[in-house]
């Protein structure tokens, strides 16, 4: 990467997804230099300390915002050293991050969450705009193919068994109004956007939840800016058991209802014994899938693996958007 603008004027790049996938690209996107960032994050997270605050206090599930405020903060290591510490010895505190408690103190004390998230940007010297892409409150559901469904993010995420029917079909239930509606400054960003990144990130719970939310569909398909999709490295059981690059590309697209314009796939094979304990979890090296899908395919070592995490490398990520951005983006302005 280089230290020099990517352009005069700068870049604004859109970011839609959740999770460790969606902190890992950004962790990288933020040492480019020329692009304004816009996170929207997925608001149906129901797992650990977030879905005992959103079931106790009735808040917005902070976990995923938390996660991309990290990413962005130039302060990011001590931060993340601070905010995602757990509590151990109150009772009622007990297994709660202290970011994720903050986060939802600052937004019950402002008196709306998204003026929450931007206390906590300021706090953290954040440069860029993390938006949830609603603040009404839903529970997502999935439909099997056996007909059967699965009600809330974290056992959608967490299948129980060694078998499961695959899913179908995912949509949103809202918790105390009739409709659920894309926060505003969401559009606004996307109608802005010169690019616009999905994923890295479970397809069923971090990415696609996104895209159901009414209203966001309609405005990524008036866009012209190119839509980008980062492909997930392994299959998530439960998920995407047996997909293949093609299957993600194909899946994304019936939800946004266009084509994805260039897919971003690492094609560095993990080692062996990587592979082997992730098997044993019933997660699978995502291959080459044929009928190739009808779009730019990137193809390139992505990879990185320490602690026996297999993930996408940040820098490598960001290196390969920061060319996308200067071959392609820029001679569409």
């Amino acid at each position: 990467m280089t230290d020099e603008p990517i352009t005069n004027k700068p870049v604004n790049v859109v970011t839609i997804g959740g999770g460790s996938g969606q902190f890992a690209l950004l962790s990288g996107l933020k040492n480019l230099k020329g692009i304004h960032i816009s996170a929207v994050v997925s608001m149906v997270d129901s797992g650990g300390s977030t879905g005992r605050l959103r079931d106790e206090l009735g808040t917005l599930p902070p976990g995923d915002i938390l996660k991309c405020i990290l990413a962005l903060s130039p302060h990011r290591e001590t931060a993340r050293a601070i905010f995602q510490k757990r509590f151990k010895k109150d009772r009622r505190l007990k297994g709660h991050n202290s970011g994720n408690m903050l986060l939802t103190m600052l937004s019950r004390y402002t008196g709306s969450f998204p003026a929450g998230v931007q206390a906590l940007a300021e706090i953290l010297d954040v440069d860029g705009e993390i938006l949830p892409v609603t603040i009404d409150r839903a529970t997502l559901v999935a439909e099997l193919t056996d007909g059967s469904r699965i009600c809330g993010e974290s056992a959608i995420d967490t299948p129980r068994g060694h078998q499961r029917e695959t899913i179908r079909d995912v949509y949103l239930v809202p918790h105390h109004s009739d409709t659920i509606n894309v926060f505003p400054p969401v559009l606004k960003a996307i109608s802005n956007a010169d690019a616009i990144i999905l994923g890295p990130g479970d397809l069923f719970t971090s990415i696609i939840p996104n895209l159901i939310v009414p209203g966001l569909q309609e405005e990524l398909a008036k866009v012209t800016a190119p839509i980008c999709y980062v492909v997930n490295i392994m299959t998530k059981f439960g998920e995407t058991n047996h997909f293949q690059d093609s299957d993600f590309i194909a899946t994304l697209e019936t939800f946004i209802k266009r084509k994805i314009d260039i897919a971003i796939i690492n094609d560095r094979r993990p080692d062996d014994r990587l592979v082997t304990l992730y098997h044993q979890q019933k997660s699978d090296f995502v291959n080459t899938g044929y009928p190739e899908p009808d779009c730019r395919l990137i193809r390139e070592d992505l990879l990185e693996t320490s602690g026996d995490i297999i993930r996408h490398d940040t820098d490598k990520l960001a290196g390969v958007i920061e060319r996308l951005i200067s071959e392609t983006i820029t001679s569409l302005r």
